[in-house]
């Protein structure tokens, strides 16, 4: 085979064959910040958001404490969605992977609103035994969880086309042929060594 079909060959491989290293390389970023988000958005389902008072009969003032889970109930669906975007974005392509991209950003910008939203009520006039950090560190987790999420969807949008993929790479060299054109076809035929010109 001369040098250029090997170029050629290679070169439809690369597109659809095995992807190269660099290619691999943003698939696992994907993949461990999703993660990552979905262990942040979980955990902070289950810290302090809140602490009012309640005046009860009895017992008279008794302070309540919220957690993430009670005042925003989508948190923990947030961080399934994430987990699910991990096997999403491997096995998915083109345009329906860049819609999940799209979908995860968007997901990120909801974390970071339910964080943020009415946090100036609840930092308000407290009195020197609000436990101020705890409640920071359970929003904090959700707007860091929520930041990933939009970093990772942009991310997804930016490269996906260029990520490593499941499909081609994963499949048998007959599935493959079967799916692909007759040129692609021919080439990978060069490539493992058969004749696809010679008749039976």
């Amino acid at each position: 085979m001369g040098k250029w079909a090997k170029q050629l060959v290679s070169e439809q491989e690369a597109d659809h064959g095995t992807p190269a290293r660099s290619d691999r390389r943003p698939l696992w970023i994907v993949a461990v910040g999703l993660l990552l988000a979905a262990a942040l958005l979980w955990g902070a389902s289950s810290l302090t958001w809140q602490v009012t008072v309640r005046e009860l009969p009895v017992r008279g003032r008794v302070p309540q404490v919220d957690d993430g889970a009670t005042l925003a109930p989508a948190l923990q669906p947030l961080a399934l969605l994430a987990l699910a975007g991990i096997a999403g974005v491997v096995a998915s392509t083109g345009w329906l992977r860049r819609v999940l991209g799209a979908v995860l950003a968007l997901a990120g910008v909801a974390a970071g609103w339910l964080a943020l939203n009415g946090i100036g009520a609840v930092f308000g006039d407290r009195p020197d035994d609000y436990p101020r950090l705890e409640i920071a560190a359970g929003r904090g987790l959700a707007v860091l969880a929520g930041l990933l999420l939009v970093g990772v969807g942009l991310l997804v949008l930016a490269r996906g086309a260029r990520m490593a993929r499941l499909g081609g790479a994963y499949q048998a060299p007959g599935a493959r042929r079967g799916e692909q054109d007759p040129n692609r076809a021919m080439w990978q035929a060069f490539s493992e060594g058969e004749d696809p010109t010679a008749r039976d």
